[in-house]
């Protein structure tokens, strides 16, 4: 009985091993790296493959797409003591400044435009915070159609933190960007609301992780929308 005992355990340790190995993304190409940022292609199976890849946008449709992704943080009874260097924000904001836009986006662009349908465009943003507590925003973006689809792994994430529950070793975010460093509270949306593909309800399929927070932009309906905003000259 404990010799089974001991072979079960050491099964499970097994399957959560190779179920965290198959979760790690195989990185093909790096398209922009400094000391903040990094900007990589990636094959990810838990994304799939036959995507809509290479794919042609413009910076500035890219900039309407980031400046559209909208965090909502979670409703409180009390609200949380601000800490230093903490913005503080509505619980409706923007997931990005305009100057992290203006440099995310061209990247971006250039990562589709180099993608292989089998890969993802992968993001690492380390913001720098006093005390040197800083925080981490990452994710990845692929095509498939006319949609665009956003994945937000981490929002702010603090760069310390403590080893993951099911290998017991610290994550190397660099190498996971579309995996929480932390659990992740604020939920992710898009405006227009007109340009965001209704999500599914699919079952969970880790439940020692929370559901990803993805959503898909129709890239189509987004164009249409801006240029109905753009006066008529006639």
């Amino acid at each position: 009985m404990k010799n089974s005992g001991l072979v079960v355990l050491l099964g499970i340790v097994l399957l959560f091993g190779f179920t965290a190995c198959q979760g790690r993304p195989v990185l093909t190409e790096s398209i922009y790296q400094d000391q903040s940022l990094i900007v990589r292609l990636a094959v990810d199976q838990t994304i799939g493959s036959g995507h809509s890849h290479p794919a042609t946008m413009t910076t500035q449709e890219m900039t309407t797409v980031l400046a559209g992704m909208i965090i909502e943080e979670p409703s409180r009874v009390l609200p949380p003591l601000p800490l230093p260097g903490q913005r503080n924000e509505p619980p409706l904001h923007p997931a990005f400044t305009a100057a992290e836009i203006d440099l995310l986006a061209p990247l971006l662009v250039k990562g589709l435009n180099s993608a292989k349908p089998e890969e993802i465009v992968t993001f690492y943003w380390i913001s720098q915070q006093p005390l040197s507590n800083d925080q981490v925003t990452s994710g990845g973006i692929f095509v498939e159609g006319d949609e665009l689809h956003f994945i937000l792994g981490n929002y702010r994430s603090p760069t310390r933190y403590p080893p993951d529950a099911e290998t017991i070793q610290s994550l190397d975010g660099r190498s996971t960007p579309l995996q929480p460093l932390v659990p992740q509270e604020a939920s992710l949306t898009f405006n227009p609301a007109t340009a965001l593909v209704p999500s599914e309800q699919g079952v969970l399929k880790n439940p020692f992780r929370a559901k990803r927070r993805e959503i898909a932009v129709l890239l189509k309906q987004l164009t249409s929308n801006r240029l109905d905003a753009v006066p008529n000259s006639h």
